[in-house]
C-alpha cells in the first residue's frame, strides 16, 4: 500500500479476507422456462445456494429474509419466485386479465430505478413493470396503478398515496403476492419505526381485499436479522446467511491518523482529518493507475477530498488531475451511468463520494475502497469496502478512523470490524408517538377494529383513547371511525416524528430550501449555523422559532458548527433492573429538559476549535428511554476516586459509552443523548444516563441495555487504549458537550468503569467468522 516513508506505522492492522469459490445448485423446477432463458441470456447460467435456498422459502410462503455480503445476488433470490409468478401467461394478456402483482420498496429512487433496469434486462418486455414515486406524472401512477404487475416504489410513496388511496388500488392490491423489501437494515430508529406501521398498515389493507402476501428482505450482514425483519414488518421471518456467492480476496487495513501539533478544547491533542489524510491516500493510489472510490461522511467533505486529491496530483501530472471527481446525491441518472462508464474504461480513477454511491449505483471491478469516518454501521462499512475487488478480482480496502471514540475503537479491536457482527438493526414500533398518527391514518383507511389492537402494538389502545378525546375518531359498533376532513396519512412524517417543522428560507430569494424538524432545529438551523442542502453550504442568519423559520443565506465557510446542550433528567419509571454485585442496571422511561447554549466552530480540514458562541435559545421538554448504571459509595471507595474525582470520571465514561454505542445499536451518536452526575436526586448514587433523543424512544437505549456488558467493557477499553494522557476526542471529548468537556477524568473512568463491571455477567468472546463480508 501506498503508505510512504513514516506513514506505515498509520496502519493497525491488516485482515486478509481470502477468496472464496462459489457454490451453484440447480435451477428450482418450478422456475418457468422463460424466466429461465432470461437469466441465461444475461450470462446466468446456475444459481447460488443462497439464492435459491431464499427463492424456495418465499414460493412455498414463508416470510424470509436474506442477509448476505454485498454482490452476492440477493436480488435473484427474490426475483426468482417474483418473476415466477408475476409474469403473465400470453392467455391471461389477450384476455385482459390482471393477474398477481407484486411490490417492491426500496429505501431510495435512485437504488429503485436501477433495479428496474436490472428487471427489464432479466425479464424483458414480458414483465409490466414500473417505477412510482414522488417523480411520477399522474399518468405514469395511473398505468402502474391500472395494469402494472410490479411497482417499485418507496415507504413515502406507500404511505401518503397508495394506502390512503387504496379503493382505487383495489385490483392491484387484492392479487398481491409479493413484497419485497430491500436494504431493510436502512429501515431503523425512528425511521424504522414509521415503516414498521406503514407496513402493518398493508397488511391490513390487501387482508381486506384477500391478499395475503410473501415478505421478501434483503439485508447486509447484522446481528439477529430475522428478529429485526420481524419487528419491522410485524410477522415471523425466517433467515438465510450461509453466503454461497465467491469473492476474490481482499485485503483490509485500518489506518489511524497521527496526532498533530494544534491542540483542541482544553489543550487536548488533536489528530490529523480523516478527509486529509484520505485525500493522500487516493491522489497516492490514483497516481499508481489504481480505481478507486473514497467515502466520505457528508456531501461537502467528499468536495474538500476530490479537491485535495487533484492539487496532489497536479504536483504531479495535469492529466492525471483531470481523472478525479467527486460523486454526491442529487446527481441525474445519466450522470450516474456516465460516472459508471467512466470508472470502468479507466477515464476516471478516482472518485470521492457520499454514501448516495453505496446504493443504486453498479460499479463494478474497483481496485481499492478508502472508507473516510466509520459510515454509522458496520453493515455499511462492508457495503462500501465491497464495491472493491467484485468476482474474483482481488482488491483493497482502507479504513480511514476519525478523532471519534467508536473510529479510535475499531482500529485498536480489529475483531469489531472482522468477527461476527454484534450491532442490530434496531427499531421500536410501539413507541406512541410513532403508533398515534398511524393508527389515525389506518381509521381514516379503514375504521379500527378490536381485531386490529394486536396488530399495531400495545400502544394502540392509548392512541385510540387520544384521538377519541381529540375527536378525531369516534367509536361505533363496528370500530372507531375517521371523523376529521383532510389527509390523515399527514399527520405523520415517516422520516421524522412529524412534530412542528421549521422552514429554512433563502433569505435573499424567499425560497424554500426544506424542513427540519422542530427538535432538531435547535442544534441544526440556530443563529450562525452552518446548514448543507443540495451539495450547497448556507449559514443561518437567523432562526424564529415562533414564526417556524430558519433564514439562511449561500457561502462558503472554511468552518464547520456544532452546537452544545446543557442537560437535566428525571426518572419516570424503571421497566427493566439488573443487579450488577452492588451496582444497578436500568432502563425505563426519562423526561430531559435540553437547552442549546452555544456552538463551536471547527476548522474544515483540521478540526481545530476557533471558537465557541453563545446562543440564547429556550430549553426543550422530552420524554424518551433511557438506559442507565449506578455504582454505590462503597465501589467508588474501592475505585479510589474522592468526592472532587467523581463527576469528571463519571462525565468521561458517559462521553465513551456514547461513542460507543452505535457499535452495538445502528445509530449515530446524535442520535442519543447522556447526562452523568456525582449523586442524583432520583438514584442516590453516582449514576451515567444514555437517552434516546427522540420523543417515546427509538430503542437504541434498549439495546444498550440488552448489551449492555459488552458496550461498557468495550468502552472501558476505548478509554484505556487510547494513547492520550489527560483525554482527547478520540475517546472521552465529546463534540457536544454543554459543559465545555469539563470535568473529565480519564483515568477515573477506567476505574470507575472496572467497579462497575467486576460483577456484569460475563460474555464469550467473539471468534473469527465468515459475516458474509467481500
Amino acid at each position: 500500500m501506498c503508505a510512504g516513508p513514516g506513514r506505515a506505522a498509520r496502519v493497525t492492522h491488516v485482515e486478509w479476507v481470502p477468496a472464496r469459490a462459489g457454490e451453484t445448485v440447480e435451477w428450482p423446477s418450478w422456475v418457468p422456462d422463460r424466466v429461465l432463458e432470461g437469466l441465461r441470456s444475461n450470462g446466468i447460467t446456475r444459481p447460488w445456494a443462497h439464492q435459491v435456498a431464499a427463492a424456495e422459502l418465499a414460493r412455498s410462503g414463508q416470510h424470509v429474509v436474506i442477509a448476505t455480503g454485498t454482490a452476492s445476488g440477493k436480488s435473484l433470490g427474490y426475483l426468482l419466485p417474483v418473476l415466477s409468478d408475476v409474469l403473465p401467461d400470453p392467455a391471461a394478456r389477450q384476455a385482459r386479465r390482471r393477474g398477481p402483482t407484486a411490490l417492491y420498496l426500496a429505501p431510495t429512487k435512485a437504488l429503485a430505478a436501477d433495479q428496474l433496469r436490472a428487471l427489464t434486462e432479466l425479464a424483458g418486455p414480458d414483465v409490466l413493470a414500473t417505477t412510482c414515486d414522488g417523480d411520477s406524472s399522474w399518468e405514469e401512477r395511473d398505468w402502474a396503478r391500472d395494469y402494472a404487475a410490479f411497482i417499485l416504489t418507496n415507504p413515502d410513496m406507500l404511505h401518503r398515496s397508495v394506502l390512503p388511496a387504496h379503493a382505487r388500488w383495489a385490483r392491484f392490491l387484492g392479487a398481491l403476492e409479493y413484497v419485497v423489501i430491500d436494504e431493510c437494515h436502512h429501515y431503523r430508529g425512528v425511521f424504522g419505526s414509521h415503516v414498521a406501521q406503514v407496513l402493518r398498515r398493508l397488511r391490513r389493507i390487501v387482508a381486506h381485499y384477500g391478499a395475503n402476501p410473501t415478505f421478501v428482505l434483503a439485508s447486509a450482514t447484522v446481528s439477529e436479522p430475522s428478529t429485526s425483519a420481524a419487528r419491522l414488518t410485524g410477522a415471523p421471518v425466517t433467515a438465510v446467511t450461509d453466503d454461497a456467492s465467491p469473492h476474490g480476496g481482499l485485503a483490509f487495513a485500518l489506518w489511524e491518523p497521527p496526532f498533530t501539533r494544534q491542540t483542541g478544547e482544553r489543550g487536548a491533542p488533536v489528530r490529523r482529518s480523516a478527509t486529509a489524510e484520505t485525500a493522500d491516500l487516493l491522489a497516492d493510489l490514483v497516481s499508481d493507475g489504481v480505481r478507486t472510490v473514497a467515502f466520505i461522511r457528508s456531501r461537502r467533505g467528499a468536495e474538500v477530498v476530490a479537491i485535495q486529491a487533484r492539487e496532489h496530483l497536479a504536483d504531479v501530472s495535469p492529466e492525471l488531475s483531470q481523472q478525479v471527481a467527486a460523486y454526491r446525491a442529487g446527481y441525474l441518472p445519466e450522470e450516474r451511468r456516465a460516472l459508471e462508464r467512466a470508472l470502468q474504461d479507466k477515464r476516471l480513477l478516482g472518485v470521492a463520494a457520499t454514501n448516495a454511491l453505496e446504493l443504486g449505483v453498479d460499479i463494478a471491478g474497483l481496485d481499492a475502497v478508502l472508507v473516510a469516518g466509520y459510515p454509522g454501521t458496520r453493515a455499511s462499512l462492508w457495503q462500501q469496502a465491497g464495491r472493491a475487488g467484485r468476482g474474483q478480482q482481488g482488491a483493497l480496502a482502507v479504513f480511514v478512523a476519525r478523532d471519534d471514540p467508536l473510529d479510535t475503537y475499531l482500529v485498536q479491536h480489529p475483531d469489531a470490524v472482522f468477527g461476527p457482527p454484534v450491532e442490530a438493526t434496531v427499531l421500536d414500533p410501539d413507541n406512541p408517538y410513532v403508533v398515534k398518527p398511524h393508527v389515525a391514518a389506518a381509521a381514516a383507511e379503514l375504521p379500527i377494529t378490536d381485531a386490529d389492537l394486536e396488530r399495531f402494538g400495545p400502544s394502540t389502545a392509548g392512541a385510540l383513547q387520544e384521538l377519541e378525546a381529540e375527536g378525531m375518531v369516534r367509536r361505533r359498533p363496528h370500530g372507531w371511525f375517521w371523523t376529521r376532513r383532510g389527509r390523515a396519512c399527514d399527520l405523520a412524517d415517516i422520516r421524522s416524528l412529524g412534530g412542528t417543522l421549521v422552514r429554512v428560507v433563502e433569505g435573499s430569494t424567499g425560497r424554500l430550501l426544506g424542513t427540519v424538524d422542530g427538535g432538531a432545529a435547535h442544534t441544526s438551523v440556530h443563529d450562525g449555523a452552518v446548514y448543507l442542502h443540495q451539495g450547497v453550504t448556507y449559514v443561518v442568519d437567523r432562526l424564529e422559532l415562533e414564526a417556524g423559520v430558519a433564514l439562511v443565506e449561500a457561502a462558503d465557510p472554511d468552518y464547520t458548527t456544532t452546537a452544545r446542550e446543557v442537560t437535566d433528567i428525571e426518572v419516570l419509571e424503571s421497566e427493566r433492573s439488573e443487579a450488577w454485585g452492588p451496582a444497578t442496571l436500568d432502563f425505563g422511561s426519562v423526561k430531559v429538559e435540553n437547552q442549546v447554549v452555544s456552538y463551536l466552530r471547527r476548522a474544515l480540514a483540521s478540526g481545530e476549535v476557533l471558537g465557541e458562541v453563545p446562543l440564547d435559545l429556550p430549553p426543550r421538554t422530552l420524554q424518551t428511554r433511557a438506559v442507565w448504571w449506578t455504582v454505590s459509595d462503597e465501589q467508588v471507595a474501592a475505585a479510589g476516586l474522592g468526592p472532587d474525582e467523581v463527576p469528571g470520571a463519571a462525565h468521561a465514561a458517559e462521553h465513551a459509552a456514547i461513542g460507543l454505542l452505535p457499535l452495538f445499536a445502528t445509530c449515530d451518536r446524535w442520535d442519543v443523548g447522556g447526562v452523568s452526575t456525582g449523586r442524583h436526586a432520583d438514584t442516590g448514587r453516582v449514576t451515567v444516563f444514555v437517552y434516546d433523543g427522540h420523543p417515546g424512544g427509538a430503542g437504541f437505549a434498549e439495546r444498550g441495555y440488552t448489551a449492555a456488558a459488552a458496550w461498557l467493557r468495550a468502552t472501558r477499553e476505548a478509554i484505556a487504549a487510547c494513547g492520550c494522557a489527560e483525554g482527547c476526542p478520540s475517546c472521552v471529548q465529546s463534540p457536544k458537550c454543554g459543559n465545555g468537556n469539563n470535568p473529565l477524568d480519564k483515568a477515573g473512568a477506567v476505574r470507575l468503569l472496572d467497579v462497575l463491571l467486576s460483577h456484569a455477567p460475563r460474555q464469550s468472546a467473539p471468534t473469527k467468522g465468515d459475516d458474509g463480508s467481500p
